[in-house]
């Protein structure tokens, strides 16, 4: 049974598709920094991998797993779907930027901190709170949504 088809588990859902493609992709990319992380460590005297290989590691893996429960929740929530689909997609683009920027910053091992001494700290704090906004806002549109079928 395809799950992600009309005639599956969550029939006609593209915000359950998005978050769970998503999902798998974060999930990728943290086994494949993971490999890079296992690499640094083992070329490493101190056994240890740049600040951001690390953190790129472990955020994979948590947004891979925050991913899925987006889809849960998307899939029960009682609002349209175009409310699902644009408050899955907001948290999602974020938490794959988040990758992104760890990623770039895990090569570039220059630093252990993004916010010292970044050239651009407006810029830094504007996107900071895109971030806030997009994650805990999208998130509470699911939450509620959950919320009101039950109720």
């Amino acid at each position: 049974m395809n799950f992600l088809s009309p005639e599956g588990l969550f029939p006609g859902n593209p915000a359950v598709v998005l978050a769970v493609l998503a999902s798998g992709l974060f999930f990728l990319s943290a086994l494949f920094t993971g490999v890079w992380k296992y690499r640094c460590m083992a070329a490493s005297e101190e056994h240890l991998a740049p600040h951001y290989v690390d953190i790129a590691h472990r955020a994979g893996l948590m947004y891979a797993f925050a991913a899925m429960l987006l889809a849960v929740f998307a899939a029960l929530s009682a609002w349209p779907m175009v409310v699902n689909v644009i408050a899955t997609l907001a948290p999602l683009l974020f938490f794959g930027f988040a990758i992104f920027l760890y990623i770039q910053l895990g090569r570039a091992n220059v630093t252990d901190n993004q916010f010292r001494n970044n050239p651009e700290p407006e810029k830094m704090a504007r996107v900071m709170n895109l971030l806030i906004i997009a994650e805990m806002g999208g998130f509470l549109i699911l939450f509620t949504g959950v919320l009101a079928q039950l109720v």
